[in-house]
């Protein structure tokens, strides 16, 4: 069994002048959940090497046992630190992808040829795709063979508007992906602002927010075992 993570190597939050990039309980969970069921693990990025992380991820408020983990977790810190570039990843040779969330996927994977044509390639060959958080906005550039976007009437969840309010940076990112998911066709839904929620269409999986991810991992976890 072998899973891909695909992460972002977009650090800057707009105009803010502030950092962004991965959330860290985002990579964290779905890392071990995959890690702890036996899994091969590959780390990919657009640039390669060390994916940049949410500063306000490694904040005492937001750790996890799992964040907690990988700080303890020499080899898994170094596993992170040599990403491979996104461009020489192959779609075939992983029987499932997953993408963490945070800010940055809204600048640079949700354009990403390469990210777009991985995803098409793993669905059309049945395998699945998972995407938490912020960055089921990497499917909105995706379309299926007859040119319709990959999200319209699929069954679909995501960083909530209210939960972006909630953040006060509604009016930073480029797109709210509650509003973005809906005008492509999907079916969004929605828990509780922070609680785990995930919607699973055929092989799409998808997750709300930070809280959703290791129930994300699980979701994709049992299409493989």
């Amino acid at each position: 069994m072998k899973i891909l993570m695909v992460l972002t190597s977009h650090d800057k939050l707009g105009d803010t002048g502030q950092k962004t990039g991965f959330w860290l309980e985002e990579f964290a969970s779905p890392y071990y959940v995959f890690k702890d069921a036996g899994a091969e693990i590959v780390l990919a990025s657009p640039k390669g090497g060390q994916p940049p992380i949410d500063p306000n991820s490694t904040g005492d408020e937001f750790q996890t046992d799992d964040t907690r983990r990988f700080e303890r977790d020499e080899q898994a810190q170094h596993h992170l630190a040599h990403t491979q570039k996104l461009s020489d990843i192959h779609a075939e040779d992983f029987d499932g992808v997953f993408y963490p969330g945070g800010h940055g996927p809204l600048w640079d994977l949700t354009h990403d040829q390469y990210s777009i044509d991985l995803i098409s390639k793993t669905l059309q060959a049945d395998k699945p795709v998972a995407a938490v958080c912020h960055a089921p906005a990497v499917l909105t550039q995706v379309k299926n063979n007859q040119g319709v976007s990959l999200v319209k009437g699929k069954s679909v969840t995501g960083f909530s508007n209210s939960e972006e309010q909630a953040v006060q940076l509604t009016d930073v990112v480029p797109f709210l992906l509650e509003d973005k998911l809906q005008a492509l066709g999907g079916s969004f839904s929605k828990g509780d602002d922070w609680t785990s929620f995930v919607q699973v269409d055929g092989r799409l999986i998808t997750g709300q927010n930070p809280g959703s991810s290791a129930e994300t991992a699980r979701a994709l976890l049992t299409q493989l075992v």
